[in-house]
């Protein structure tokens, strides 16, 4: 093992975080190499900096002016420049205010600084490279989106342990998640839950957020250790008044020294930029020191660096930049405003087709989705509205079908609808 491994080792030492991490995450470190060695002269070299393999001119970066011309208002440095391998310091700065701000229970919870990461889905496999080996166990509701499957199953070789998202009632089916954990062999425990959640568009209430941070509080009072995943990438889109709001990482953040928390989030929804493929990784554990928690940093940015080298320095930068707008609060009110609507709207269609017995939809509260139980094959149901009615929908496992609403305009949304109904009716009736 690497002796720069075997340091960040032994300073996780004791912590739930280094009890967790996977035989690649023990072996994972940050190089003193040409990243840090570059770090270091950008810091010191006043005379020549001569480390980076980067073209320059004076002190900016060479670029073509056709494609720096598309780029106005920021500088050559924070267009053609490789950005840190953790992110844009400004930006994890701004993120972390921003996630403070928007969930208040963080108040006074040590937490680590925001990691960047090439969007969620990159995030999310950093997190399965550091702490899942092949032949563990992760727990998932059944209701998940289905590149789970090719980052736990296939890429890392974990083993998805089911449990039915909803209990009869169509609440939150707590009874099943605390069966599902029991059941798992030895101490350590792995959960990722998504809130809004994707297929079905559905979020606890605070009653409910609450409820699940106990249950889980209790594992960890038995001696299980948890690492718990928050997939945050439709978070801030709750759409009805009793909605948990907060994260469920800011209950978990501080909660018992058994749980380490991980909120991979981002701007991809958030902020609508989906092609800049910008997220971020952090992380909250009871009794980490600050020097733990730089430990850890370490070890994800080994991961980052050893998968892309870091994200894309204008897709921050952008970012950033928008972050810092007089009017950015108020763009994403007002956006927020618009998919409510939409959200809205669907649930009054939806009440003209209470009594139908062809499409039935789950339970929905938040995000960009809803989903249906259908009566027959809905494999077979969205290639009859494709072929038949030039309809777009997503089937999930021959049972449900899945409708995005947030990207149907308001004034069609009851026409969609109504168009689903009847091509169910012609095929099931």
């Amino acid at each position: 093992m690497n002796s720069i491994a075997a340091e960040l080792n032994e300073m996780l030492e004791g912590t739930t975080a280094g009890a967790l991490l996977s035989d690649l995450g023990r072996r994972m470190y940050f190089p003193k190499g040409i990243v840090a060695q570059s770090a270091e002269a950008k810091q010191k070299a006043t005379t020549y900096n001569a480390t980076v393999g980067m073209a320059k001119i004076g002190s900016d970066p060479m670029y073509l002016k056709s494609i720096f011309d598309l780029t106005d208002g920021l500088s050559p440095n924070e267009v053609f420049s490789y950005a840190p391998t953790a992110g844009d310091p400004a930006l994890r700065a701004a993120w972390k205010d921003q996630l403070l701000e928007k969930n208040p229970s963080l108040a006074g919870k040590p937490i680590s600084s925001p990691v960047v990461v090439s969007g969620l889905t990159h995030g999310i496999l950093m997190i399965a490279d550091l702490f899942l080996d092949a032949g563990d166990s992760i727990i998932i509701p059944d209701m998940f989106w289905g590149n789970y499957r090719l980052i736990f199953e296939e890429r890392r070789e974990a083993s998805i342990v089911p449990f039915p998202f909803f209990s009869e009632q169509g609440r939150l089916n707590l009874d099943a998640l605390d069966r599902t954990i029991s059941s798992i062999e030895g101490d350590r425990v792995a959960l990722i839950l998504n809130f809004p959640n994707n297929p079905t568009g559905y979020s606890p209430s605070r009653e409910e957020a609450a409820a699940l941070a106990a249950l889980l509080e209790r594992h960890a009072q038995k001696g299980k250790r948890l690492l718990i995943i928050s997939d945050d990438a439709y978070f801030g889109l709750f759409f009805e008044e009793e909605t948990a709001t907060e994260s469920l990482f800011a209950l978990l953040a501080d909660l018992h020294e058994n749980i380490l928390a991980v909120k991979v989030d981002g701007s991809t929804k958030e902020d609508f930029v989906w092609g800049f493929r910008v997220g971020f990784i952090t992380y909250g554990a009871k009794g980490m020191s600050g020097a733990q928690y730089e430990a850890l940093i370490k070890k994800t940015m080994g991961a980052i660096r050893s998968s892309i080298s870091n994200s894309s320095r204008p897709a921050q930068s952008l970012i950033l930049k928008g972050m810092l707008s007089p009017t950015y609060a108020q763009e994403k009110a007002d956006a927020f405003a618009l998919l409510k609507a939409r959200y809205e709207k669907v649930k009054q269609t939806l009440a003209a087709y209470a009594d139908s017995d062809m499409l039935k939809p789950l339970p929905f509260n938040s995000g960009y989705f809803m989903t249906f139980t259908c009566k027959g094959d809905a494999e077979e149901l969205r290639n009859y509205l494709l072929d038949s009615y030039g309809i777009g929908t997503i089937s999930i496992g021959g049972t449900y079908l899945r409708i995005a609403f947030a990207s149907v305009d308001i004034e069609h949304i009851e026409d969609l609808y109504a168009q689903l109904f009847k091509a169910a009716g012609e095929l099931w009736s």
